[in-house]
């Protein structure tokens, strides 16, 4: 996934958000800005070049207020389709929030 395109389509706002994912994001008090700063200055951590129905990678990045989230974006080099955003945890990442536990 080409995060640079990413970042392209969300200044051009080139968004799909589905109604699930805007239900989801209002549950865990993740704003629409809060994705757009994760995706624009956030890195790729995670690639799914082989999930249907578009290619989509996992983001790490940060809020407006700086904490830390995790965006799963879809694109199909036009638009950008947001699967969902949440706040990670130690649970299933690493200290570092980064790197998915084994």
């Amino acid at each position: 996934m080409d995060l640079l395109k990413l970042k392209e389509l969300i200044s051009a706002r080139k968004i799909k958000w589905s109604n699930h994912c805007l239900e989801r994001m209002g549950e865990r008090d993740i704003s629409i800005a809060d994705v757009k700063v994760c995706i624009s200055s956030g890195e790729i951590i995670e690639d799914y070049p082989n999930d249907f129905p578009h290619p989509s990678c996992l983001i790490y990045g940060q809020s407006v207020a700086g904490q830390i989230i995790h965006v799963v974006a879809g694109c199909d080099g036009e638009t950008v389709y947001i699967i969902t955003a949440y706040i990670p945890n130690t649970d299933k990442f690493e200290a570092d929030l980064k790197t998915r536990r084994q």
